[in-house]
C-alpha cells in the first residue's frame, strides 16, 4: 500500500469519527447541558460564589436624575384655566447602595440584608445648582391637610383655611430644588407638630431617605432552585402586603431588580417588587440589544401593568377602597403612604389615558425618554443597563371650605419625575465578554468537531479524485525506449535521406502500444 493510499484511508477514518462524535454530542447537547448545570451552581448568593461580592457591593455606578415641573401660570390655574408647566433638570446624584448586615439563614438557602442608599450631588451631570435654582409647584403639606379635613365637619374647614392663610400658606409654594428634595421646615407642619408631636415638622420628597434603607429583605440564594435566585422571601417580615384589596395585588413577587436568574428566555415574564411603589410589577421581552459589545434582552413593563381595571380586570385589586379606581397609566399609592393623595405614573403620563396628558399644558410623553426598561444578559441574568423612570403626582380637587380650590377641576397634577440609570462599567463588561466567549466556545465545541469532520471529508474527496485521475492516466499510456540508429534490417535503406537531421545520443519518447494479436 502506497503512502497516498494510507493518507486517504487515515483521512476517511478520522473524518468519519469526528462526524459521528460531533453529531452525537450536538444531538445529546452534552456540553450545553454541562455549561448550564455549571451556571446554575455558580450563580447563587452563597458566600463563596463569584457573583456574591458584586451583589453585596454593586460596581456599576447608579445615577438618580431628578426633573421638576415648574408651574408657569398659578393664578390662571386657580381661576379655572389649564395648568401650564415647564420641565427643569436634571439634577443628578450618584447613588451608593451597598448591602449591609448580610446574614445567611436556613443552611445558606436564604440571606438577610439591608440596602441603605446614599446620594451625592454630581454637578457635571446636572443642569444647575440645586441650592440656588427655585421651583414653583403644588404645596403638598397644604394638600395633605386639606385632604385630611375633607372628612371633617364643614364648620371646621373654613376656620382651618383662614388660619392657614394667616400663616402665609397657599396652594402653591416656591422653594429651592435642594429644599424640595431633601427637606425644609414647613410652617404648617410646625404648627401641627406642636399639637401632635408625631407629625414631622420638616417636609421633602427625599426627607430622611439619604443614608436610610427601604426595609429589611430576606432573599432566596438560589441554592435549592436556580429560578429562585435573588427572589424576595420576605420584606419587613411580610410575605404579602395588606393594603391592597385582593390577594393577588398584595403578593410580593420577584427580585428587587438587582439580579435575575440565569438562562433567561424571551417568552417569560420577569417580576420586580418596587418598595417605593408598594407593589410588584412584571416586565416582558421587547427586543434584542447590544451594550458595550454584550448581547442582551430588553425587558420593559407592558401597557397592562397600569391599565384601567375596565381593560385589565386583574388590576382591580389596586383600587382602594374597592371600586374607587383611577384611569389607565396611574396608580394611587397613598394607601401605603400617609399624607397627601399621591399618585405615581410613568414620566409625562407615558402610556396613560390621554385625559391626564391633555389636562396639563407642557407634557410630551415619548418612549425613548420615558420608558422603564432593563437590558439583561440572558445567559447569566446580569443587568447590563437599567432605566427606572417614575413620576410623582398629587390629586387636586375642589374642597368645600377652602376658597382657593373653588374653581378647580379634579386634576392629577405632576410634581417631578426621576430617572434612575445604571450601566455596566468597562472592567465588568470586559470580564463579561471574556466569560461569554468561553461559554460560547465550550457550548459550540460539538459544532467545531462536526466542522472539522466536514473539512476532512472534503479533503478526502479531493485526494480520492486525484488518485483516480492518476490511475486512469497510467492505464491509458506506457513508456518505451527508442534508438537513434537506423533500422538494421537488411531491407532498410543504406543511408538516411539528407533532409533527416542527425541525432546525437538517445532520447525517450512515448509511443502508443499496439494491441497484441493472438
Amino acid at each position: 500500500m502506497t503512502r497516498r493510499s494510507c493518507a486517504i484511508y487515515a483521512t476517511g477514518i478520522v473524518s468519519a469519527n469526528l462526524l459521528i462524535i460531533g453529531i452525537a454530542l450536538v444531538v445529546a447537547q452534552v456540553f450545553q447541558t454541562m455549561i448550564h448545570s455549571r451556571l446554575k451552581q455558580e450563580i447563587t448568593l452563597s458566600e463563596n460564589s463569584r457573583v456574591f461580592e458584586g451583589w453585596k457591593n454593586p460596581p456599576p455606578p447608579v445615577y438618580m436624575e431628578y426633573y421638576f415641573f415648574n408651574v408657569t401660570n398659578p393664578e390662571e390655574f386657580l381661576k379655572g384655566a389649564r395648568a401650564s408647566v415647564k420641565q427643569i433638570g436634571p439634577y443628578t446624584y450618584r447613588e451608593y447602595r451597598p448591602r449591609e448586615n448580610v446574614t445567611f439563614l436556613e443552611n445558606g438557602t436564604k440571606v438577610y440584608a439591608l440596602n441603605p442608599k446614599t446620594f451625592v450631588f454630581v454637578p457635571e451631570k446636572s443642569a444647575g445648582n440645586p441650592e440656588v435654582d427655585t421651583i414653583r409647584t403644588i404645596n403638598i403639606p397644604f394638600v395633605a391637610v386639606m385632604n385630611e379635613l375633607n372628612s371633617y365637619s364643614f364648620l371646621i374647614r373654613p376656620v382651618v383655611s383662614m388660619y392657614m392663610r394667616s400663616l402665609g400658606v397657599r396652594l402653591f409654594l416656591t422653594r429651592t430644588v435642594h429644599e424640595f428634595l431633601w427637606g425644609f421646615k414647613d410652617p404648617l407642619l410646625t404648627k401641627l407638630h406642636s399639637l401632635k408631636p408625631e407629625v414631622d415638622e420638616y417636609f421633602g420628597l427625599m426627607w430622611k431617605k439619604n443614608g436610610t434603607h427601604e426595609g429589611e429583605f430576606v432573599f432566596h440564594t438560589g441554592e435549592q432552585n436556580y429560578l429562585d435566585y435573588g427572589k424576595i422571601d420576605t420584606w419587613n417580615g411580610l410575605r404579602k402586603m395588606s393594603w391592597w384589596s385582593s390577594n393577588e395585588s398584595n403578593m410580593i413577587n420577584g427580585t428587587d431588580g438587582a439580579v435575575f436568574h440565569p438562562l433567561i428566555n424571551r417568552n417569560e415574564l420577569l417580576y420586580i417588587f418596587a418598595a417605593d411603589l408598594c407593589r410588584s410589577i412584571h416586565l416582558g421581552y421587547v427586543k434584542d440589544v447590544e451594550v458595550k459589545g454584550i448581547q442582551a434582552f430588553r425587558f420593559a413593563p407592558p401597557a397592562d401593568v397600569l391599565m384601567s381595571p375596565k381593560d385589565n380586570p386583574t388590576n382591580e385589586g389596586f383600587c382602594v377602597p374597592r371600586g374607587d379606581c383611577l384611569g389607565t397609566g396611574v396608580l394611587k399609592v397613598s394607601v401605603c403612604r400617609e399624607g397627601a393623595p399621591i399618585v405615581v405614573s410613568f414620566p409625562h403620563f407615558y402610556q396613560a389615558d390621554p385625559k391626564y396628558i391633555n389636562a396639563i399644558e407642557g407634557l410630551s410623553p415619548n418612549k425613548e425618554e420615558h420608558e422603564t426598561y432593563l437590558d439583561l444578559q440572558p445567559t447569566t441574568g446580569v443587568p447590563i443597563r437599567a432605566c427606572k423612570r417614575a413620576q410623582l403626582n398629587v390629586i387636586l380637587k375642589r374642597v368645600t371650605g377652602f376658597p382657593e380650590t373653588r374653581f378647580l377641576n379634579e386634576t392629577i397634577f405632576p410634581i417631578m419625575f426621576v430617572n434612575e440609570t445604571a450601566t455596566i462599567d468597562d472592567d465588568s463588561a470586559a470580564q463579561m465578554r471574556t466569560m461569554l466567549l468561553i461559554v460560547t466556545a465550550v457550548s459550540n465545541f460539538p459544532l467545531i468537531i462536526v466542522g472539522m469532520g466536514i473539512i476532512l471529508l472534503l479533503v478526502l474527496i479531493v485526494l480520492f479524485c486525484r488518485n483516480r485521475q492518476k490511475k486512469t492516466a497510467k492505464e491509458d499510456t506506457a513508456y518505451t525506449q527508442v534508438s537513434d540508429k537506423a533500422d538494421e534490417s537488411p531491407d532498410a535503406p543504406a543511408s538516411q535521406p539528407a533532409s533527416q537531421p542527425q541525432r546525437n545520443g538517445s532520447y525517450i519518447a512515448m509511443s502508443p502500444v499496439e494491441a497484441q494479436k493472438c
